[in-house]
């Protein structure tokens, strides 16, 4: 027989109404009252009626969690504290990123249960939209259908005012229908409560600290240029550079694939935007040959042993004959080069970056995971870290510090982060003034960066 609200009435010895409010948890109510009733609960094995309480209540017990990509650490952190937050299961024990965490002040009480032991259990669901726009805007169209009670964002944001302005839209419908919006490492948008990461003064604190040790030729290596992240980050560190009398460019070419296709897998850019020729084929030995000066000679059979790098095109001249190597580019192309938060990006663009400057002796990454690449391309160029080129990273994921070397990088709380991006996404803690609050990072010197040589013949 299906147990009713009345039932549960009738053996915590309370009101029907009061029940309602304990399952609601919206109401005041005197503790040990709450604990008879949720012991009701769960002694009669009451499920509540979902579609009943939406509409009664107007929402759902329903909270969206939208994220580029949940096999991503950055994305599969957050979204970790926020479900742990809103009731999915026992609060995780923050790990490393949590460490030192400041979240523009005092980090607020952790959770002592789930959300269910105060009565205001949810289900979250985890949207990966895999960085589309479009997707991002399907699934909010998706939650406020299903009268979602919150909705949270986590992670960067198309870089672009159409994008923008519709995405305000979307935000203010759900907001209208008594949605909470919380925005996680993102700008901010109208009617939303939004934490912000500092990945301008993260970066410039990154890049001033190469600076400091006496690095002058510095290879970036940004993530997609259409995203907010990507361009506050290379922000920071142009910043840096221009302080300390460095010449920055004052457009920065994308790179990679055929003009007009990018190598993210976004859209392709305008025709009017800068463009570098691909890779052209190369060997590791030609590599190493360009670093160090000198000219790499033909094998006499077959191709090089190492074989092509990865990301350059295997086919070989017609005739087996081993390719010529490439023409240098232009001494006044930038430092920098575009391309996905992935390790491939990190290794090619790495290559792309050593091709253009051979006396390059830091590297900054986009992210962690974008450092790991770089620094498998410098190994499989002979070269040594921190010895002949210093590698950064970003965002100081588990993973980082237990790299070889240790990865010096920018530190966001990212538990701490999402962890309270729940709580406002359930009313559970006051917004910030104005809505808005500025997440810290925090530099990480660990033990992949350390002074240029001081003889360009020891780089070799």
């Amino acid at each position: 027989m299906t147990v009713t609200l009345a039932d549960v009435a009738a053996r915590a010895g309370v009101s029907a109404a009061t029940v309602s409010r304990v399952l609601s948890g919206n109401y005041p109510v005197a503790e040990a009252t709450r604990a008879r009733v949720l012991r009701a609960v769960d002694d009669l094995d009451y499920v509540v009626n979902g579609p009943a309480s939406a509409l009664a209540a107007a929402n759902s017990d329903l909270v969206g969690i939208l994220v580029n990509d949940i096999a991503d650490p950055f994305f599969g952190i957050m979204a970790g504290a926020i479900q742990a937050e809103i009731g999915g299961g026992p609060p995780a024990a923050p790990g490393p990123d949590a460490r030192g965490a400041a979240i523009g002040g005092p980090p607020a009480k952790a959770p002592t249960g789930p959300a269910s032991a105060g009565g205001a259990e949810k289900l979250a669901v985890v949207c990966n939209t895999n960085g589309s726009p479009e997707r991002e805007l399907t699934y909010l169209t998706l939650l406020q259908r299903q009268r979602a009670g919150a909705v949270v964002l986590t992670g960067s944001a198309a870089d672009d005012p159409a994008y923008t302005e519709r995405l305000a839209a979307r935000v203010a419908r759900l907001t209208s229908a008594g949605t909470r919006v919380v925005l996680c490492g993102r700008p901010p948008v109208p009617g939303a409560l939004t934490l912000t990461f500092d990945n301008r003064g993260g970066a410039r604190r990154l890049t001033e600290h190469l600076l400091t040790l006496g690095h002058r030729r510095i290879g970036y290596i940004a993530g997609p240029a259409d995203r907010t992240t990507t361009r506050h980050r290379l922000e920071g560190h142009l910043a840096a550079l221009a302080a300390h009398g460095i010449p920055t460019p004052a457009e920065v070419p994308q790179a990679g694939g055929p003009a007009g296709q990018r190598t993210d897998g976004g859209p392709p850019a305008p025709d009017s935007a800068p463009r570098l020729a691909p890779v052209p084929p190369a060997t590791r030995a030609e590599l190493r040959a360009v670093r160090d000066g000198s000219t790499a000679p033909a094998p006499a059979d077959g191709p090089d042993p190492d074989g092509p790098l990865t990301g350059a095109p295997a086919a070989a001249p017609a005739g087996g004959a081993h390719a010529e190597p490439a023409p240098a580019p232009p001494a006044d192309l930038p430092l920098v080069v575009h391309g996905a938060y992935d390790r491939a990006s990190g290794y090619d663009a790495t290559c792309e970056l050593l091709r253009r400057e051979p006396g390059i002796t830091a590297l900054v990454a986009a992210n962690d995971t974008v450092a790991l690449g770089a620094c498998a391309a410098l190994r499989d160029m002979g070269l040594s870290i921190p010895r002949d080129v210093s590698v950064a990273g970003f965002d100081d994921l588990p993973f980082s510090v237990d790299a070889a070397p240790a990865l010096s990088t920018v530190r966001l709380p990212l538990y701490e982060a999402g962890a309270r991006a729940g709580r406002l996404a359930l009313g559970r803690e006051a917004a910030p003034p104005g809505g808005v609050a500025m997440i810290r990072a925090e530099l990480m010197i660990r033990n992949s960066t350390a002074p240029p040589p001081t003889d360009p013949a020891e780089t070799s």
